[in-house]
């Protein structure tokens, strides 16, 4: 028996796909339904390892953990990392199979793979009660929809009803429905059930009428609005959380329990991968955690943070070119805390041989750390358990550097020298002992009166938030329609809009 499920679309990138379908999945979860997530195509550098050593995306492994299920790459089997503007690695059941261009991957590839990612999700719908496929950017991308294997293409394979979400808050929602639907071929537009409108601040009697008149435009129906809300920070993939030079959005504003606060600078590199690795600072009382592209900006900062990122050797140009590199190698001279995670870690050493990312060859890296990196064809994707600091540590990896430590003391993977750490390990800073030894490591060696909360704990708070999520559509969304569409499909008899499709 197959199970049921919707497609969750979007008007455009970062409409909240990701949330919506996250909320979703932990509304069924509390009312006994076995669910999984879904997303047939994704681009992102932002990704995750599963616990068979398979690489996806970091929403999809949010959205799992939402459902209450271990994440598979099932979930995301094709997975697209950026390398450039017009080229990204392809990344297929979990493993890199290949770079390529845009066109290539337009071109021919990408329907190549309709197939397996169709097979992933049936597979999924044998096993779970219902699936909640995310979409990507927009299902109304026209130059796309012949070779689509992730909006319309599986929907109409799969025969999902689908809801377009739209953000409200950017302005022009009615336009982006109905321009979305009336774009598409009278086939897709039979799938399009209705819409939900995220984001909404104000009165939403002030709505209604609007939401009257698009039912009249279209025949469709809006099936919640979902009202903005504060202090969600969950993965991502499309694009940064933040600006490139200002606060991490969803830091916690409360007190340090000492008299100071920690200042964290996260030099924000080219292709910045797992950004998210910073979040668990952020939830910590008294932690104010920025991105940064200027030397003047390290000056008061009591950590700064080196983080991963898809080209290594294009990082340490960039670092070089801003005088970034000169003010790291000050603050190593003094003393002054810096952490390296992944490439951030590589750029940190003494050299690096690069035939694999950027094929480069040989490049000398900062010199900060007694590390010279080798870039392997293959690419280590692991779980790795640990210690340091006397804390247990858990984290992931997913690299193509290979590390030579030659001197200093061992942590993590890595090594530390004076006040200088560097590790591949991605999500170390989730393990809340080891966190909190860091932090007091750090607030030493900044001469900072800063103490880590004793009860702040990462998983708890993620936790907390994907409830609030379900909460979300539980409390503002119309939860019994969205569940006859998840069990029965789309409406019989939607209109057509013209003009449909070119």
């Amino acid at each position: 028996m197959t199970g049921g499920g919707l497609l969750v679309a979007g008007t455009t990138s970062d409409a909240g796909k990701s949330v919506v379908t996250a909320g979703i999945c932990r509304w069924l979860v509390r009312q006994g339904v076995k669910v999984a997530p879904f997303k047939g195509q994704n681009m992102s550098l932002n990704s995750f390892v599963t616990r068979e050593g398979a690489e996806i995306g970091r929403a999809q492994a949010m959205q799992a953990q939402a459902a209450r299920v271990e994440p598979t790459a099932l979930m995301n089997p094709v997975l697209l990392k950026p390398g450039s503007d017009r080229s990204s690695q392809v990344v297929l059941m979990g493993k890199p199979v290949g770079e390529l261009s845009a066109r290539g991957y337009h071109g021919g590839r990408q329907r190549e793979l309709f197939e397996p990612v169709l097979a992933c999700l049936e597979d999924l719908r044998s096993t779970y009660d219902a699936v909640i496929c995310e979409g990507a950017g927009s299902p109304a991308e026209i130059n796309l929809r012949r070779t689509d294997i992730v909006n319309m293409g599986i929907a109409r394979a799969a025969k999902l009803p689908v809801v377009v979400v739209g953000d409200i808050d950017r302005g022009g929602v009615f336009a982006q429905f109905f321009g979305t639907t009336a774009l598409l071929a009278p086939e897709d537009q039979a799938l399009v059930a209705g819409y939900l409108v995220n984001k909404f601040r104000g009165d939403v009697t002030l709505l209604e009428p609007g939401l009257d008149m698009l039912h009249d435009l279209t025949g469709r129906r809006t099936f919640g609005v979902l009202p903005y809300a504060h202090g969600l920070g969950i993965d991502e993939e499309d694009g940064l959380r933040v600006s490139l030079r200002g606060a991490v959005r969803e830091s916690v504003v409360a007190p340090p329990l000492g008299a100071d606060v920690l200042r964290v600078a996260v030099c924000a590199v080219p292709l910045m991968s797992n950004f998210t690795d910073v979040d668990a600072l952020a939830a910590e009382p008294g932690v104010v955690v920025r991105f940064v592209d200027r030397p003047e900006e390290l000056v008061d900062a009591d950590l700064v943070v080196v983080p991963g990122t898809r080209g290594t050797v294009k990082a340490l140009a960039w670092l070089r070119e801003r005088g970034l590199a000169d003010a790291l190698a000050r603050r190593a001279a003094e003393g002054r805390p810096v952490l390296g995670i992944c490439g951030g870690f590589q750029a940190l050493g003494e050299r690096i041989d690069d035939e694999v990312e950027s094929k480069a060859g040989t490049v000398d890296g900062l010199g900060l750390l007694p590390v010279r990196v080798r870039f392997a064809p293959e690419k280590t994707l692991a779980r790795p358990v640990g210690e340091a600091l006397g804390e247990p540590v858990e984290g992931y990896e997913i690299h193509h550097g290979v590390a030579d430590v030659l001197g200093g003391e061992a942590f993590l993977d890595g090594c530390r020298v004076g006040a200088v750490w560097g590790t591949h390990w991605h999500g170390s800073l989730e393990s809340d002992g080891f966190r909190r030894a860091f932090l007091r490591e750090v607030a030493a060696a900044a001469g900072r009166r800063f103490v880590p909360a004793p009860d702040t704990s990462f998983g708890a708070l993620r936790e907390e938030q994907l409830d609030r999520l379900g909460d979300l559509i539980e409390e503002h969304a119309d939860t019994d329609a969205l569940l006859r569409l998840i069990e029965k499909g789309a409406p019989k008899g939607l209109p057509f809009v013209p003009p449909g499709a070119p």
